[in-house]
């Protein structure tokens, strides 16, 4: 019972880290595809999806090599410089323009701020905080940027994907060692008891709190849960990817399908959402029993299940909610 009570909090943090993500997606839409953030000339060719996991295989090759040679500071470079390029799109259209010398002061002064924190104190919290603004910008320009059918194909590749590198390859466990050192919003991290501090944790990746892992969209390492037996771990990290993934169909949803809207949110979309928080919930009894799991083919088949059965109810006839309607 004890045990039971005390993964409450954790839970609640983990799904309140999830839906600030996914309603900061939803909030950054129009505002992004009105600055023009659109990524693909055209959205609706699956081919885009792809091209990106083709990508992500390169890129985590990559990874793998920067480790394997111990070179961190290249990846530590590398996603320091993305998360403030991310962040300046969306501190862009979050605060109203400020024009300095011809520079958007109100988007590159926080972003560089963003960065000098994430560089010199990553605490937990800075890094969730990081994380959410990252997390919703990059859900935001994926969803804008990919229509409905290379959502879908994009985020079944990637549960597959997921699966073979957690349960088969088991590569990213490797590629987790070697980045967890990192600090990085990369990961989202969970406090379980009081005073905890991802400061204090361990570098070797060995400590208590640590997880088993995958890779994210964006070629960065994804903290994936992991439970223990004893119940004596001080906090849970969730890959920052696991959160983004399934956004990314939440938002093309509400950008690409028409339905009803349902407190504010787009029918197809809100049952995205919710598809997302029932596969989450399962992971998390996985994780509380003990074992550690690919978190994607629970979190996007769930947000799959849950768009197809809110388009459905809408009316939508499922060969136009598979986007299939202009190949057949």
């Amino acid at each position: 019972m004890k045990d039971s009570l005390r993964g409450v909090p954790v839970l609640v943090g983990v799904v309140a880290l999830f839906l600030v993500v996914q309603f900061g997606t939803l909030a950054l839409l129009e505002p992004f595809e009105s600055a023009g953030l659109q990524s693909t000339e055209n959205p609706q060719n699956p081919l885009n999806s792809i091209v990106y996991v083709a990508f992500l295989l390169v890129a985590t090759a990559g990874i793998l090599l920067v480790i394997k040679y111990d070179q961190q500071w290249i990846l530590r470079g590398f996603i320091l410089f993305t998360s403030g390029f991310i962040a300046t799109y969306v501190f862009g259209v979050v605060f109203p323009t400020v024009d300095v010398a011809g520079v958007n002061a109100a988007a590159y002064v926080p972003a560089a701020a963003l960065v000098v924190a994430l560089y010199a104190y990553p605490e937990w919290w800075v890094v969730d905080s990081a994380g959410a603004i990252l997390g919703m910008g990059a859900a935001a320009l994926f969803g804008i940027s990919f229509g409905i059918l290379p959502a879908l194909v994009l985020l079944t590749a990637l549960a597959v994907y997921d699966a073979i590198s957690v349960y088969g390859t088991e590569h990213m466990l490797t590629l987790a060692e070697g980045v967890m050192e990192l600090r990085l919003p990369i990961v989202l991290v969970v406090p379980a008891t009081r005073g905890y501090s991802f400061l204090a944790e361990g570098s070797d990746g060995e400590e208590e709190g640590e997880a088993a892992d995958d890779a994210d969209a964006d070629g960065d390492e994804e903290r994936q849960l992991e439970g223990t037996e004893d119940g004596d771990r001080e906090a849970y990290f969730i890959g920052l990817g696991d959160a983004v993934m399934p956004t990314i169909l939440v938002a093309s949803a509400a950008h690409f399908l028409d339905t009803p809207a349902v407190f504010g949110v787009e029918l197809a979309a809100l049952t995205a959402m919710v598809g997302t928080l029932v596969g989450l919930l399962v992971l998390m009894r996985m994780v509380f029993a003990g074992r550690a799991h690919a978190g994607l083919p629970l979190l996007n088949g769930g947000a799959i299940a849950g768009y197809l059965l809110g388009a459905v109810a809408a009316g939508i006839p499922l060969v136009e909610a598979l986007g299939l309607a202009p190949y057949i």
